[in-house]
């Protein structure tokens, strides 16, 4: 993603999120870029640049997170079917 502004960036994760509703680590993978960037990207710079694009996104990763422990236990019951 070079060649872009931060503020360029961080509107686009927010839109790939809000428009996916993928998480944190999915977005990091689809821009290349690390978790902890898209996180500061989203839950600090988003809510200077555009709050209420801030607010859509927040409800997307406060599901996410609410639903993280049944994806891990998901995960967990695919990876011993597969033995």
């Amino acid at each position: 993603m070079r060649g872009i502004t931060i503020e360029e960036r961080v509107i686009s994760l927010a839109q790939y999120i809000i428009d996916s509703k993928d998480t944190v680590r999915g977005a990091a993978k689809k821009f290349c870029i690390s978790k902890s960037t898209v996180h500061k990207d989203i839950t600090e710079r988003l809510g200077e640049i555009n709050p209420a694009l801030a607010k859509e996104v927040r409800k997307i990763l406060d599901e996410n997170k609410a639903e993280r422990h049944i994806r891990g236990g998901m995960a967990t019951k695919l990876k011993y079917m597969k033995k």
